[in-house]
């Protein structure tokens, strides 16, 4: 079983989950409806990048919940298409026993007017490659 949860405040790290979960079968969700991972379940965890790192509510859904052993693959957007976030996301669910089975980052709109276009579709396709 795969699940695809996120967080996204400009609606680009949606647009990658949503691409994510379409291609396994499976709804995307949002971290803030979201106390727990399902048991056993493969985790795609995503966030944009706010100060150069997940968001806080990601932040909080990784130190809340028990990773170990657990098959984790994570994806990002940021307006500079670094992975700093990613990176902080790898960093702390490694320190909580999880398996990171995978990367993804690519750029992403930032407020109104930074990165328009992004993600694009080749962006898109690239992240249904990876799931």
């Amino acid at each position: 079983m795969f699940e695809v949860v996120y967080y996204s405040m400009c609606g680009s790290t949606k647009k990658i989950a949503e691409a994510i979960a379409g291609e396994l079968g499976v709804k995307a969700e949002d971290v803030k409806m979201k106390k727990e991972p399902t048991r056993d379940s493969f985790l795609f965890l995503g966030s944009g990048c706010y100060a150069r790192k997940p968001w806080r509510k990601v932040q909080d859904f990784i130190a809340r919940n028990d990773f170990k052993g657990r098959n984790v693959a994570l994806f990002g957007v940021s307006a500079s298409g670094e992975g700093d976030e990613v990176t902080a996301m790898e960093k702390s669910l490694k320190l909580k026993g999880a398996i990171i089975k995978g990367i993804f980052y690519c750029k992403g709109r930032a407020f109104l007017f930074l990165n328009r276009g992004h993600p694009s579709n080749e962006e898109l396709a690239n992240a249904r490659k990876f799931a």
